[in-house]
């Protein structure tokens, strides 16, 4: 999709929202990102869009008038694309994709829900794996496309997603919950909980880059399993940001002293050689952070 379309999209949903948290919500985009996709159309068309103040944003005498405008932009673009779609026979057909479970819980119901709305005739076909398996099941051609942590295999194309910041999870009663950012070298203090997925990875850089080594007891492919057991107060653990939302569990997530993230992407075998389905597929990914 055009850069360009990305930014209309923004301002039409910041507008819509009342502000650049809600809309970055709905867009599945980080609020920097949203804020500076409207400060690029400000400087492009020398106008002031929004006005900005603690309760939120609201147009501008100028944005007034140049939202309709930018409203039918959007919507011819899609009549476009749907006439386009009808053209090429993409009323049916299969995309299979490979996720791992918090992008499968936090993104892709949106993201499906969004597609459907447009080719309600597309079915979809989700397999649930760790990393490695995803890379797999690309290669093989089991899948279409799936979601991974960046770098992944040279010969995939990739398109990147998201920066995914690694907390150190603590029971609520932890002697350390109410500290601003955890002390990296403090992780070796107390026992922790390794999530399998990203021991060899995220985990263990964080451990090697600063000299550590952990009093690791317990060691899962389950984060659900972490978090009840961190709760209980068996131990302390290190998660993505995106596993953490909307959880249940009376447990504290921190930021630490030495900040390490993973980098999530979409990667398939050529964007080129997919299918139609899968290319439109693409255009509904979260919103990129470039």
């Amino acid at each position: 999709m055009d850069m360009n379309l990305l930014k209309y999209m923004a301002f039409i949903k910041t507008v819509e929202c009342g502000s650049f948290t809600k809309a970055s919500e709905e867009l599945n985009y980080s609020q920097s990102g949203i804020s500076r996709m409207i400060r690029d159309l400000e400087r492009a068309w020398k106008v002031s869009l929004l006005e900005r103040d603690r309760s939120g944003v609201r147009l501008t005498t100028e944005g007034m008038k140049l939202l309709p405008y930018v409203k039918n932009i959007c919507e011819e673009y899609q009549k476009l694309q749907m006439q386009v779609d009808e053209f090429n026979g993409l009323q049916s057909g299969l995309i299979r994709i490979g996720t791992f479970s918090s992008a499968a819980t936090h993104w892709m119901p949106k993201i499906i829900e969004k597609f459907q709305k447009d080719y309600p005739g597309i079915e979809y076909e989700l397999l649930l794996g760790e990393y490695t398996e995803i890379e797999s099941w690309i290669s093989d051609g089991h899948v279409d496309c799936g979601f991974l942590r960046l770098p992944t295999k040279p010969e995939f194309e990739t398109i990147e997603l998201q920066k995914d910041e690694m907390l150190v999870v603590l029971p609520e009663d932890h002697p350390l919950a109410d500290c601003d950012k955890f002390p990296v070298e403090a992780l070796c203090n107390y026992p922790l909980i390794l999530f399998e997925k990203t021991a060899k990875a995220e985990t263990a850089e964080i451990f090697e880059h600063n000299n550590l080594v952990p009093r690791v007891n317990y060691t899962t492919w389950d984060d659900y399993a972490i978090m009840a057991m961190v709760e209980r107060g068996l131990g302390i653990s290190i998660l993505p940001e995106l596993i953490l939302k909307r959880i249940s569990y009376h447990i504290v997530a921190k930021r630490l002293s030495v900040p390490v993230y993973r980098t999530i992407g979409l990667a398939l075998r050529s964007q080129k050689t997919a299918s139609l389905a899968v290319k439109r597929f693409l255009e509904y990914l979260p919103f990129r952070d470039s």
